[in-house]
């Protein structure tokens, strides 16, 4: 019974400053957003996946640096991703991660990942408005393409 006394007390907090945050509305914006996150130094190097969060006006709440890979792949861990939207109460988002290749062309692997980001979101009732590939000078967006 002393246990469950020792139980840890939760407490919710939200101030978002919303005055300093970009707002976000097209993929032209979210590439320069989420260029910064990228390293120019090794954006050619190895892959890295990251996550935009955003609020109902656009506004970026925040970016989050999910996974570093390799020359040739990045694991995205799912849960994660929405894990994270849940904590900053995000109604969308938008991926992003590079190809060291240069090439922006999407792989099945790529579109298969955002399908399935997408539903899982979609039962949190969380938008996926974008993902994007990028390299040092181009991107692709997967909402201009129409696959989102």
């Amino acid at each position: 019974m002393e246990q469950l006394s020792r139980a840890a007390e939760i407490t919710i907090s939200y101030k978002p400053n919303n005055q300093t945050k970009p707002t976000v509305k097209s993929s032209n914006d979210a590439y320069l957003v989420f260029k910064g996150f990228f390293c120019g130094d090794t954006i050619s190097l190895q892959e890295h996946f990251a996550v935009m969060y955003l609020n109902r006006g656009s506004r970026v709440i925040g970016v989050f640096k999910l996974a570093t890979g390799t020359m040739t792949g990045v694991l995205c861990d799912i849960r994660l991703v929405l894990a994270v939207a849940l904590k900053t109460a995000s109604t969308a988002m938008m991926l992003c991660h590079n190809h060291p290749s240069e090439s922006v062309a999407p792989s099945v692997e790529d579109t298969m990942l955002t399908t399935r980001i997408k539903e899982a979101a979609k039962l949190m009732n969380i938008s996926l408005l974008d993902h994007l590939i990028i390299t040092r000078d181009k991107y692709y967006s997967f909402s201009d393409a129409g696959l989102i």
